[in-house]
């Protein structure tokens, strides 16, 4: 077992304020989905406020919603992500937040037991941007082993 966990940070640009009709079904949803997470397989942690969710953090900017969280590995956020009832919310992300052109997500190791700050998720989304995937900062088409990894060679 790895001495390391996935940290995870995801951001949006919201296309109105959370309080507006347009985002009422978003908004309506967001403990169900946030549930659905903690109780899925791998899940170990995430980023909230008062309210039991980030959406009063606006780290990014006052329309951009942020989304830090730590798992145990890159399978378990997959599932989560795209094998869970979560999928049905990625499927209409469209409706209430804008396409962005640059990487709004970034996946990088943690120390098991650390929770990441949103600084430290800022800098590993600004280095995916600049240096593109790595072991430092990465996404789900190129994942990197944790540090931890067994590496064997070929004939051992």
């Amino acid at each position: 077992m790895s001495i390391y966990q996935l940290a995870q940070l995801n951001i949006a640009n919201m296309k109105a304020p959370l309080e507006s009709p347009s985002m009422a079904d978003f908004v309506a949803n967001l403990q169900r989905i946030n549930a659905l997470a903690e109780a899925s397989p791998g899940y170990v942690w995430r980023l909230q406020d008062e309210a039991g969710d980030a959406t009063a953090l606006r780290p990014f900017g006052n329309d951009v919603l942020v989304n830090l969280s730590v798992w145990r590995d890159v399978q378990a956020l997959s599932d989560y992500v795209y094998k869970s009832a979560h999928r049905e919310m990625l499927k209409r992300r469209k409706e209430w937040f804008s396409k962005v052109s640059a990487a709004h997500m970034v996946l990088w190791w943690v120390p098991a037991g650390h929770q990441p700050s949103v600084a430290e998720a800022a800098e590993r989304l600004a280095l995916l941007h600049e240096q593109g995937a790595s072991a430092e900062a990465f996404n789900f088409r190129q994942a990197f082993a944790p540090p931890d990894a067994l590496v064997v060679q070929p004939g051992e």
